[in-house]
């Protein structure tokens, strides 16, 4: 069986954490160890600003991302990472496909509505044509696999769309090949420490809700010790977790860890008390993530590194990119 062309992006908004880890880094890696995948990983800086960013922040934020790529084990001499604005025909692909997407689709998707809230009118044109763009990062390097969580899945059902009516619109048929969603199996997603019912996210105002990647051993002991729970037993039965956000989160945080089953870790910690947990857990999320952490402070440090292999996964990014969208020209007459 052939391997996969896999095309994954994450946006450099500095602070990555336990659920993207869990949600997307650690899958990635896994996809990138088996040497039948072909894996690009782009920093998609051109996504980003979509809401204002602060220029030298950015900045660093993209080597900080590139970093985390690294330190969770990703092989750059293996694998291509590159910063998605260094490439233009990113940019250039986006515009010849706006002209092929129709705004009855973009209209249909839900993200835009959530992250423009009540006056979308305010909202900008980026964050309303974001999918086209992504459908140009995915479409120009031939993708045949996109890792995506739920929040993305309609995306990629747009970036499928797309390139089937431009295939039939101008008589070439799979010339832009139409990739499959990558959805993990077994994954619990991740929420918050402070609130059960709510994304872990970085743009909560408590450090206390979420594990950074970049958190020391002792930072992440103390935010387990003082994560929310509920003043029961552990459950002995998986179906008790329904009415339990906090235990259901505590307890997926540790499946994905150690990857095993949900049903599998009730089973282990049936009965005992959250104490107990806890320390289970610091212990397992000190062992995964305390040498991510340290690899990544000290990957920071060395900003000509980083420079380098941005510098270099530019370069084959671009050959890649500018070919296929020559072949677009063509096709399209210019």
């Amino acid at each position: 069986m052939m391997g996969k062309k896999i095309f994954s992006g994450v946006q450099p908004t500095g602070n990555l954490h336990l659920g993207n880890y869990l949600g997307a880094i650690k899958n990635f890696v896994e996809l990138s160890n088996d040497d039948s995948n072909d894996c690009i990983f782009c920093v998609v800086d051109l996504h980003a600003i979509t809401s204002k960013q602060d220029p030298i922040k950015l900045k660093d934020n993209i080597r900080e991302t590139v970093a985390t790529f690294i330190a969770c084990g990703i092989d750059p001499k293996k694998n291509i990472i590159f910063n998605q604005s260094s490439v233009s025909a990113h940019s250039e692909v986006a515009w010849l496909l706006s002209c092929v997407a129709r705004m009855g689709w973009l209209n249909r998707m839900t993200q835009f509505k959530e992250k423009a809230g009540k006056d979308k009118e305010k909202a900008s044109i980026g964050l309303y044509s974001y999918p086209i763009l992504m459908a140009a990062d995915i479409l120009l390097y031939d993708a045949t696999h996109v890792p995506v969580g739920e929040d993305q899945k309609q995306h990629l059902e747009l970036c499928r769309d797309i390139a089937q009516k431009f295939n039939n619109d101008f008589g070439v048929d799979d010339f832009l090949k139409v990739p499959e969603p990558l959805i993990q199996k077994e994954f619990s997603r991740i929420m918050s420490l402070k609130d059960g019912t709510k994304k872990m996210s970085k743009s909560e105002p408590s450090d206390l809700s979420r594990i950074n990647l970049t958190d020391n051993e002792d930072l992440i002991i103390n935010k387990i010790k003082k994560s929310k729970t509920d003043p029961l037993l552990l459950p002995s039965d998986v179906n008790e977790l329904k009415e339990r956000p906090e235990a259901k989160n505590l307890l997926g945080i540790y499946s994905s860890l150690t990857n095993s089953s949900l049903d599998k870790s009730v089973k282990e910690f049936n009965g005992k008390n959250f104490s107990e947990f806890k320390k289970k857990l610091s212990q397992v999320l000190v062992e995964k993530i305390s040498p991510i952490s340290k690899e990544i402070q000290k990957l920071i440090n060395d900003k000509g590194f980083l420079d380098k292999i941005l510098l270099d996964g530019h370069k084959k990014a671009s050959y890649i990119a500018s070919n296929k969208l020559k072949k677009m020209q063509e096709i399209i007459g210019f």
